[in-house]
């Protein structure tokens, strides 16, 4: 039964194509309940040592928390209440210890293998590849301005494979489709000798960017060994494509490799702050993910290469049953097909080395909480897939640990709220069995004090930092490293300034997740529109009305700790909850005009432009000019 279709869906639009002959490729849509079609090659089964080393540490730094816990809690007896606390923290706390252990891992791989990953070009066959960009209401000329720069870094390269490039459009608007059809002219005229560019606009868009790319398969994948699949906002070098192209041909086992892609183009607080996090530390968790992962890897959507025969023979999604009988289609669906084709016996590989991919990011809190609550409601409906048959085990705790990364939100907000109504002693404690009014039963829990709620800060801030402090480390202690970044001193005063707006930004993001992981499960769908990467300040009427809740919470624990009832521990919480609406304004502000260097957070690609970002940048002003469109569309 196909999904009930929205209004939009409803009227088919014109169809706009310019595409190749047809090539059909049989895509079968795969069932959940059956097991693997293809055995798994010899070479992907040896055991994996560091995977071992990535997950005792955790678990035995985990208990040894619970147990340090469990001895200060069981005083008095242990009551069901104080094992749900005790329970609680430790499914927090396993999930921070994973984080550091993978970090311990990426240190320790990078030591014992001091060699690129990068693989000679020799005996490389050439091959086949689609270029694919599906597009939903974006901005047009954005889109094709990075096709443009993404064609020619191919063409300077004359590598050994063959290229095609097409855009498929699930756009909506005809004023947006009609722009994309002239940019598309445009784009032909000016693509590089050899290469080949097509577009097709759907008449209906079925399945959303699911259904796109699987029509695509089916007619038009047999002509193809490989699809790079991109992104609106992605963009890559030529020699990280050909990278992709050669290790798919190069590895006959493989069925997906993915990239690790940075940002760029970030010019607000928000949008610096996680470029410089992405830069300055996401490569140590990547290389640590990557070294355990090995072939049982994920695939994040985009800046991927994959086995296009592979991906329609074990990776085509069926819809799925929801909580209310109706057919739903599978949300995030890149976990799943990366399980799907592991399930047949294709490798999944990540290649954190691989340069030269990209992508952008929001620019405001805002606008990235609204992404991010339709990555929430994708990775929650994983925990109904992790039943499905013939799933290598590393596969389904990708799709659990997705989903886990939303429900920690509620589950610090659970003990936050414990925190609160334990008070700062015995007698602010708000959850006590024994008072004057129940002389029957002991206290509970034990009034914690001022040393033991520092100690156990203490150590939840030091956990949850040391991927940060780790990564920092190494970059500061590396000249050429630190000098990429501006040098020492200017990189070290971008780390505080991160730092400090990391944790300035947590509480919200943890109450915001919170209602995202409530609306999830209380409502049937989420209202999508393209992503905002434009820097774009919100009206403050706006901001109230998104960030209320907060406020509110904040203005709660405000009033607890003036009248002495709770912990200064939870000063940074409650501070940063009550100045929800004016950090949220601080984060669309365009850090890149007013900051001294010590404090824009300037990373490597702020400092020096990638080449190619300069190209795709003088391409989209081209193409604004010529398109008479210089505004993005409305949302």
């Amino acid at each position: 039964m196909a999904l009930p279709m929205d209004k939009n869906r409803m009227t088919p639009l014109p169809a706009r194509s310019c595409m190749p002959k047809a090539a059909p490729l049989e895509a079968r849509e795969q069932t959940l309940g059956q097991g693997p079609m293809r055995a798994t090659p010899a070479r992907m089964q040896r055991m994996n040592g560091w995977r071992t080393a990535t997950f005792a540490p955790a678990l035995v730094g985990t208990l040894a928390l619970m147990y340090g816990l469990y001895s200060w809690l069981a005083n008095g007896g242990m009551s069901g209440m104080e094992w749900v606390l005790l329970c609680m923290i430790g499914a927090t706390f396993v999930w921070v210890t994973l984080s550091v252990s993978t970090v311990g891992v990426a240190i320790g791989g990078l030591l014992a293998r001091a060699r690129a990953d990068a693989q000679p070009a020799s005996d490389v066959q050439g091959i086949d590849v689609a270029l694919l960009v599906p597009v939903y209401n974006e901005v047009p000329q954005n889109v094709f301005g990075n096709a443009v720069a993404m064609l020619d870094d191919l063409a300077a390269r004359n590598g050994p494979h063959n290229y095609s490039l097409f855009i498929l459009s699930d756009t909506r608007d005809d004023a947006i489709a009609e722009q994309e059809w002239r940019a598309y002219q445009d784009l032909r005229t000016h693509a590089p000798d050899g290469f080949d560019v097509y577009y097709r606009r759907r008449t209906m868009n079925t399945d959303k960017k699911v259904g796109n790319l699987a029509e695509w398969t089916r007619g038009w994948g047999a002509a193809y060994e490989g699809m790079v699949v991109l992104d609106a906002d992605s963009l890559m070098t030529g020699r990280a494509i050909e990278r992709l192209a050669s290790e798919l041909s190069r590895d006959p086992d493989a069925g997906l490799i993915q990239t690790f892609p940075m940002l760029i183009g970030a010019q607000t607080v928000f949008a610096r702050l996680q470029q410089f996090s992405n830069i300055a530390y996401g490569w140590l968790l990547a290389e640590g993910l990557a070294t355990w992962a090995r072939s049982e890897g994920n695939y994040w959507g985009h800046n991927a290469i994959i086995r296009t025969r592979a991906f329609a023979s074990s990776a085509m999604l069926p819809h799925v049953r929801g909580p209310h009988g109706r057919d739903q289609l599978i949300l995030s669906h890149d976990f799943v097909e990366a399980g799907l084709l592991r399930r047949a016996g294709w490798g999944v590989r990540f290649l954190p080395r691989v340069t030269g991919s990209f992508e952008e990011t929001p620019a405001t809190l805002i606008d990235y909480v609204i992404r991010d609550r339709r990555w929430c409601r994708g990775n929650l409906q994983h925990l109904r897939l992790l039943g499905t048959k013939g799933l290598h085990p590393v596969s389904r705790f990708h799709m659990f640990h997705g989903a886990v990364a939303y429900l920690l939100s509620p589950a610090w907000f659970f003990l936050l709220v414990v925190w609160a109504l334990l008070g700062k002693d015995s007698e602010t404690n708000v959850i006590r069995y024994f008072n004057e009014a129940n002389p029957l039963f002991p206290d509970w829990p034990p009034a914690m004090s001022h040393i033991d709620s520092a100690v156990f800060l203490v150590i939840m801030y030091a956990m949850l930092l040391t991927p940060k402090i780790a990564g920092a480390g190494i970059i500061a202690a590396t000249p050429r490293a630190a000098r990429m970044f501006g040098g020492a001193g200017p990189f070290l005063g971008n780390f505080l300034v991160e730092v400090a707006l990391s944790v300035a930004y947590a509480p919200i993001m943890m109450i915001q997740q919170s209602k995202a992981v409530l609306r999830a499960m209380t409502s049937s769908q989420e209202a999508w529109a393209p992503q905002s990467r434009e820097a774009r300040q919100h009206s403050w009427a706006t901001l109230v009305k998104f960030h209320w809740v907060e406020t509110v919470l904040g203005l709660i624990l405000l009033s607890g700790l003036v009248a002495g009832l709770l912990s200064v521990w939870l000063v940074p919480i409650v501070v940063s909850l009550v100045l929800a609406v004016p950090l949220s304004a601080l984060s669309g502000v365009r850090i890149s005009e007013y900051a001294p260097a010590t404090l824009r957070l300037d990373s490597p690609y702020t400092l020096r432009e990638p080449a190619i970002v300069k190209r795709a940048m003088r391409e989209r002003a081209r193409l604004a000019l010529t398109l008479g469109a210089a505004k993005a569309p409305a949302e």
